[in-house]
């Protein structure tokens, strides 16, 4: 079984967010508005094409973020809703590619497209070297 083969065209996914003063520009760069920052948008649209497929994975498979084409086309000041969507539009052997938007409101803010690739945990960690945060917190002594 391919990790790939219940993922397929159309899989939608959604992050709403009530934008808060630690997700501004202003917040990351001194003397910047207080509005909603274009790298936290591109979360937001991450976050919302890993869930579109996530359940859809087999067990010890997680979608990742390699590649991101996106517009950030309107300013939005904090308290407002966002909604950032992702609908699956190509999968090929080894990623998939989502359409992303962001609306406030009837306003659309951003657009473009992101990829995901799809990793074995097990083998990620063994590639990297990296360790779950129970391993790591088990490696550092009570205090």
């Amino acid at each position: 079984m391919d990790a790939l083969d219940k993922i397929t065209i159309g899989m939608a996914g959604e992050k709403i967010v009530i934008v808060t003063s630690e997700m501004t520009v202003g917040h990351f760069v001194a003397n910047m508005p207080q509005v909603y920052a274009t790298p936290i948008m591109i979360l937001h649209m991450e976050m919302a094409s890993g869930s579109a497929i996530a359940s859809h994975l087999p067990e010890r498979f997680v979608s990742v973020g390699t590649d991101v084409k996106v517009r950030h086309l309107a300013a939005t000041p904090v308290g407002r809703t966002v909604r950032a969507m992702s609908c699956v539009i190509d999968i090929d052997r080894k990623s998939v590619v989502f359409k992303v938007e962001a609306w406030d409101g009837d306003r659309k803010i951003g657009d473009g497209t992101h990829r995901r690739s799809i990793v074995n945990v097990t083998e990620f960690e063994k590639r990297f070297g990296v360790k779950q945060l129970s391993q790591i917190k088990s490696l550092v002594p009570d205090r």
